[in-house]
């Protein structure tokens, strides 16, 4: 039989069985911006089993309809699809419920068992269970400490099945993800938990795999031999809102490096996986991190750069400074921006750097991995005056998801002056309809039992291994130049000087 080329990444089977889907911290902000607003739409997509519900977990009180309204207003304010259906939501609101208990209480534990059993004879969901920690880390091991004591895990030879899905971030650090790992594994097994990180999920980054591996003629350039560097760029205009307290425990590289920046570069660099399961693809992920060195003395100045944004303005609107926000030190030296030159010290990759560059207030919000290829040899096409101009792949991920191809034409007439053009495809334009959000396919995922999005054990661990010393000496080393970079600007001057030395730049968004 002939393969099918659009073959779907993991699981052959996309089966959903029945299923409760109970969301911890459900009256936290995620829940109503994105986790029930996926589920709709999964609804709203056929791809929900008929025998579902959702139930919020919190330790507020709140009844059924209370919850149910809340979600309704999430739905029509963050969906991708609104307003919310009037027809579809008759029928969705009655798959939605809500439980009140302390995330440290097994009376509410031993209540939530007798609600979900009587939820499985009126809905004939199979006793089978996705439980989603949209809470503080703090909270994971007792959440799935007391899940296990009360009978909500399963084991896994259970014809019935139970998942865990947390939150990042996993640990504060090397140490303490080790010692987060040890606890959990006390109560659930590791194919029974879920790290999510959504940017997994994302449809650009999904393509990536197929982009790179069904496409012969990108994979025989992605080399050391074609590829000058590499940039991966996340960038928010957004300050940090009401998460100062989060910030001042984290900074940027815990909040957005050590999860999806590496999770990026570890898909842009990987080799080709012996096939599409997820234990495949996910061996290759951890390769490349393998193949990267921990930061030390000899790179912690020359190979990372940090910063704080102060006052300043985006799109012609004033902006605070980030020891003026909300729950921070007024002489914090938390990160707002990090940048590092990393490299994959492997066959393919040896001596390409890639560049990672993320940041909060920036002009605009971006998250793109750009490649540079290496200038053609010779002068055939130099023009004096002119500045060179380098082949540019660019994969956009956020907003606007897309690829870029940029490349040298010659302008029609005598003269023949080079000039760039870029070949553009953008998903929302050729399909006509916008990619599902990243939730969307992660919780489907879950459901189904699939967990090639989703981050192992090792590769949490490498992630940590290679950026834990760095934050140690961060730590250690109090910076005496914050804020360095306005609100609305593109960073530090040192992050320019970081590519500069090697006559590189950032590429402007």
């Amino acid at each position: 039989m002939e393969e099918n080329p659009f073959q779907e990444i993991g699981h052959g089977d996309r089966t959903v069985k029945p299923c409760i889907l109970v969301i911890f911290g459900a009256t936290g902000d995620l829940t109503a911006r994105k986790l029930v607003p996926a589920i709709y739409n999964l609804k709203r997509e056929g791809q929900l089993p008929s025998h579902f519900a959702c139930v919020g977990f919190a330790r507020r009180e709140k009844t059924h309809d209370q919850f149910r309204d809340e979600m309704e207003k999430g739905i029509n304010s963050f969906s991708r699809v609104k307003p919310v259906d009037k027809d579809l939501w008759s029928n969705f609101h009655e798959q939605l419920y809500y439980h009140q208990s302390e995330f440290s209480e097994d009376d509410g534990y031993q209540s939530l068992k007798k609600f979900l059993e009587e939820l499985d004879e009126k809905l004939g969901t199979q006793g089978n269970r996705v439980f989603y920690l949209s809470t503080q880390p703090s909270f994971f091991p007792t959440i799935i400490e007391k899940l296990k004591k009360n009978g909500l895990i399963y084991n896994t030879d259970d014809e019935r099945f139970s998942r865990v899905i947390i939150e990042k971030p996993f640990g504060h650090n090397l140490t303490s993800a080790k010692e987060l790992q040890t606890d959990l594994m006390q109560h659930l097994d590791e194919q029974q938990l879920y790290r999510i990180d959504h940017y997994l999920g994302k449809e650009t980054v999904q393509n990536l795999l197929v982009f790179r591996f069904g496409n012969s003629l990108f994979e025989n350039m992605w080399n050391n031999r074609y590829i000058d560097h590499v940039q991966i760029t996340v960038a928010e205009n957004i300050g940090i809102g009401t998460r100062g307290r989060f910030y001042e425990e984290s900074g940027l590289l815990r909040d957005i490096i050590q999860n999806h920046m590496m999770q990026l570069l570890s898909l842009v660099a990987m080799e080709p996986p012996v096939n599409l399961t997820a234990e495949a693809i996910r061996d290759e992920k951890v390769k490349v991190l393998q193949s990267i060195s921990p930061f030390n003395e000899k790179t912690f100045e020359s190979h990372a750069v940090r910063g704080q944004y102060g006052p300043g303005f985006i799109e012609g609107e004033a902006c605070k400074g980030y020891r003026e926000e909300e729950n921070v030190d007024p002489k914090s030296q938390i990160e707002t921006y990090a940048a590092l030159k990393l490299y994959v010290q492997n066959w393919r990759w040896a001596g390409v750097p890639f560049y990672l560059r993320g940041a909060k207030r920036m002009p605009k919000r971006v998250t793109e991995i750009s490649v540079r290829f290496k200038d053609a040899p010779g002068i055939l096409f130099h023009q004096p005056g002119q500045k060179n101009r380098p082949n540019v792949l660019a994969i956009r991920i956020q907003p606007n998801e897309g690829i870029a191809l940029r490349m040298n034409c010659k302008v029609p007439g005598p003269s023949s002056p080079i000039q760039p053009v870029t070949m553009d495809f953008r998903y929302g334009q050729f399909f006509g309809m916008a990619p599902p959000e990243a939730y969307e396919r992660l919780i489907c995922d879950c459901m189904i039992g699939d967990n090639t999005l989703f981050t192992r054990e090792d590769e949490v661990f490498n992630s940590w291994r290679i950026l834990s010393p760095l934050l140690e000496y961060w730590e250690n080393n109090v910076p005496d130049d914050f804020p360095n970079y306005q609100a609305g600007t593109w960073g530090p001057e040192s992050a320019v000087e970081l590519l500069a030395r090697h006559k590189r730049k950032w590429r402007l968004l």
